[in-house]
């Protein structure tokens, strides 16, 4: 895969988000690399409340991550 993140630096806590969802969706496309898999098993996890609790987790790990490298955009 090609370098796509130069920096968790963000100007605002709305891109850094943003970020977090990306890199949670990018963790999701380097541990599963074929698209036709994953198609094939978003249906099950997608109506899955634990699955669903989950990845918000995940999410809020990397908002974590990000916030604390724009020192939560003081």
């Amino acid at each position: 895969m090609s370098d796509w993140l130069t920096s968790l630096k963000t100007k605002t806590p709305q891109e850094g988000f943003e970020l977090a969802i990306k890199l949670a969706r990018k963790g999701v496309g380097y541990t599963q690399p074929s698209e036709e898999i994953r198609k094939k098993l978003r249906p099950k996890y997608a109506k899955n409340p634990d699955s669903l609790t989950m990845a918000s987790q995940v999410i809020a790990i990397h908002f974590k991550t990000v916030a604390a490298a724009n020192n939560y955009w003081k």
